[in-house]
């Protein structure tokens, strides 16, 4: 259909303005994925001067992400309601005030109460910029490759963090990393209103409290068990917390399911592609969370790099997973979206493998290797995910489509950086002896090892850090072996699921609702008109309020 609507309409382009306006969305995504990548560098840093327990560091890394995962349904949801730019803004006053406290956090729990409140603030950038996206590019063809821009600038952060981090970290303590998100949140503020148009849904009914305070009650006990196996302690009370929170998980849906207006339209998931889409990118965000955290690590606390040399050697690996990201739509259009998505998860599980053959002594090249074959493999369909994910959703429930697919992302990597961080850090406590007189802290993490270290005399130095090193790669190694398995499996399932999502440009899959029945022209529909009523319209109506 190449992108034309069933009566025979074509969507209408985006203007260049709206061009700009994307240029503007890209500062946030650059930022949110900038910022974990520079604090994975500054953790050996970090590490010396605040002395966290090795819950804690855990708590650290990726308490950020799990609170943007934990409030992406509301503040999508949110957005949808009082207005897409409105929101973006306010997360952004909220996000650089909360960089700067983080920045100059004092304690192990004064940084992660900060960055509890960057999780927040960035739970309201991810969905507002993806759905003013889909509200900004109508037409499927503009609208793929402005989702593959924004993908490549969240991919982006990853290549420039590095380097940047590594750079601030030769002169500046820790947080200066963190006080990257000043400026930028400033002149988000400052563009936006000249740039950004507004965007809500007319009638969004009332937002539901009893489901927001579900669906957190459903991911923070999740959370809280997963942190608490990670420090060893008793199994019961995180098993507990887990299945507390699974039950509140069935709760939620529950009550999705019977109320008129849901906080999380799950009837989207009638979509053929809608549920599959959201489930390989959670399962490739949870593989490539909790690498790029043991990586960061491996090649300065193992291979014994500086930061800025740390950096250096993860940029190749991130700048072509970005030109691959980019080269994901027009290639979709020749074979086929699945084709695409289940090979590159395929060229992924190489890389794993490189990880897991990954040797404690000059292994640098091969980790870096796996690492670039994983990225080659995931880059092509972060962007076509994301695509067929916002491209299933009515224009007005775009900010609820979009903070699915974020939650999805998020959580993943989250996810991956508490399973795979706490599955390596099991492995290295298992596998590290802890010499008499070293204080106990070295036997937490690798990087508690290195600190200690540098008061100890170079005999008993090395007696511990021997060891620790190879524990701490044995840990990597597992988690290489369990991506190369998992990227397989999905691989395989997403060729056969991913079979009917259309190719990029087509658009087809938005035209229709579940029961096939046809719409109106996405564009060109007079601005009173209906909204649809039944929740499951896969056409784009321009029923959203513009301003």
């Amino acid at each position: 259909m190449n992108g034309t609507t069933r009566n025979g309409a074509e969507p209408a382009r985006a203007d260049g303005r709206a061009w700009l306006g994307l240029a503007v969305l890209a500062l946030p995504t650059l930022l949110l994925s900038l910022d974990m990548s520079v604090l994975y560098l500054a953790l050996p840093h970090l590490a010396a001067d605040l002395e966290p327990s090795g819950p804690q560091l855990l708590w650290i890394m990726d308490v950020y992400g799990f609170m943007i995962a934990g409030f992406l349904i509301t503040m999508g949801t949110l957005g949808d309601r009082i207005g897409r730019r409105r929101l973006l803004m306010i997360g952004a006053a909220v996000f650089g005030l909360a960089s700067a406290a983080a920045a100059f956090s004092p304690t192990a729990e004064a940084l992660i109460a900060t960055r509890t409140l960057m999780g927040v603030a960035g739970a309201t950038l991810m969905p507002s910029t993806l759905a003013l996206i889909s509200n900004m590019f109508t037409h499927p063809g503009q609208r793929a490759v402005a989702i593959s821009v924004w993908t490549s600038c969240f991919m982006g952060g990853t290549a420039i963090g590095p380097v940047v981090g590594g750079l601030f970290l030769q002169w500046f303590w820790w947080g200066s990393v963190l006080l990257l998100g000043v400026p930028v949140m400033v002149l988000l503020l400052v563009c936006a209103p000249l740039l950004l148009p507004e965007f809500r849904d007319p009638a969004p009914g009332r937002l539901d409290l009893v489901s927001v305070g579900l669906s957190l009650a459903a991911i923070l006990p999740v959370v809280y068990g997963l942190k608490a196996a990670a420090g060893g302690g008793p199994a019961l009370v995180p098993l507990a917390a887990v299945a507390a929170g699974l039950v509140m998980g069935m709760v939620f849906v529950r009550r999705q399911l019977r109320l008129p207006v849901p906080l999380l339209d799950l009837r989207l998931f009638r979509q053929p592609s809608f549920g599959p889409s959201l489930g390989v990118m959670m399962v490739g965000a949870v593989a490539m969370g909790g690498t790029f955290l043991l990586l960061s690590q491996y090649l300065q606390l193992v291979a014994g790099h500086s930061p800025l040399v740390a950096g250096l050697w993860q940029v190749p690996p991130a700048l072509t997973m970005i030109a691959a990201t980019m080269a994901g739509a027009p290639l979709a259009a020749r074979i086929g979206r699945a084709n695409v998505i289940g090979g590159g998860m395929f060229v992924t599980a190489a890389g794993f493998v490189l990880l897991f053959l990954a040797p404690a002594e000059q292994g640098t090249p091969v980790v870096v290797t796996g690492l670039l074959l994983a990225s080659v493999g995931l880059g092509p369909g972060a962007a076509l995910l994301t695509d067929i994910v916002v491209g299933s959703a009515p224009k007005e429930r775009a900010g609820a489509a979009a903070s699915m697919s974020e939650t999805s992302g998020e959580f993943g990597i989250a996810m991956g950086v508490a399973l795979l961080g706490s599955l390596a850090a099991a492995v290295y406590r298992t596998g590290t002896t802890v010499p008499e007189g070293v204080p106990d802290r070295a036997g937490d993490t690798l990087a508690g090892a290195v600190a200690v270290a540098e008061d100890l005399p170079a005999d008993l130095a090395a007696q511990l850090l021997g060891p620790a090193r190879e524990a701490f790669t044995d840990g990597l190694n597992l988690a290489g072996a369990i991506g190369a398995v998992t990227m397989v499996v999905f691989g395989a399932l997403a060729l056969v699921l991913l079979r009917s999502a259309p190719s990029a440009g087509d658009g087809t899959e938005r035209e229709e609702d579940a029961a096939g029945h046809d719409g109106p022209a996405a564009s060109g529909a007079p601005e009173d008109a209906a909204p649809p009523t039944d929740g499951v319209t896969c056409r784009v109506p321009a029923a959203a309020d513009e301003s």
